[in-house]
């Protein structure tokens, strides 16, 4: 889980890569929970959320500047 205070500290191109490196983490766990090769099924919906918070982060950095 990402804390979002740590998200309100990083920068545009950080954020950019963070973004870049979970939405690949949440294409393998999605091939591995279809294949039944990862049974936390879960983990896929915290990458997900993961996802969503760094999206936000970097709407609200665009925004401001």
């Amino acid at each position: 889980m990402i804390n979002p205070n740590e998200l309100a500290q990083k920068t545009h191109d950080e954020l950019a890569k963070m973004a870049t490196d979970v939405n690949a983490e949440i294409r393998d766990l999605r091939f591995k929970v279809a294949t039944r090769q990862h049974a936390k099924v879960r983990s896929l919906r915290h990458a997900k959320r993961d996802l969503a918070r760094i999206m936000t982060g970097l709407n609200a950095k665009k925004s401001t500047s």
